[in-house]
């Protein structure tokens, strides 16, 4: 269920995004905002206990499901091997290593923002003291 909302939602947006000059910017914006969802995901699930439960049930569903749907690494390997064969090499390496360097920082930030998210009994635990 959540790998084909993912998709259906990665479709929709990628036919309205513009790809100016070619360029598939609109899957590059789509895999660095799912990167940095999973980031926000994972980082705050793994605050509020373990991979058990509800927590795993929400993993599953929104990050291996729905996130997984939505982020396409494949589609950059193919855009980018157009844009090489197209004679356009720069243009193909430049958007690989954009793609890969923006992921890795939009995860990072997720995590960050995922790391703010205080597990549920500190934020009892927390009350309690005054």
């Amino acid at each position: 269920m959540g790998g084909t909302a993912g998709t259906l939602a990665r479709f929709g947006l990628a036919e309205v995004l513009p790809a100016p000059g070619g360029l598939p910017l609109g899957i590059l914006l789509i895999n660095v905002t799912g990167a940095f969802a999973l980031g926000v995901l994972l980082e705050a699930l793994a605050r509020r206990g373990p991979d058990v439960g509800r927590r795993r049930a929400l993993r599953l569903v929104l990050g291996t499901g729905f996130l997984g749907g939505f982020t396409t690494y494949s589609a950059l390997a193919v855009d980018t091997s157009l844009l090489v064969s197209g004679g356009r090499l720069l243009a193909g390496l430049g958007y690989l290593a954009v793609s890969v360097l923006m992921g890795l920082v939009a995860t990072a930030a997720g995590i960050a923002v995922g790391h703010s998210v205080r597990p549920t009994g500190e934020q009892h635990h927390r009350g309690s003291e005054r």
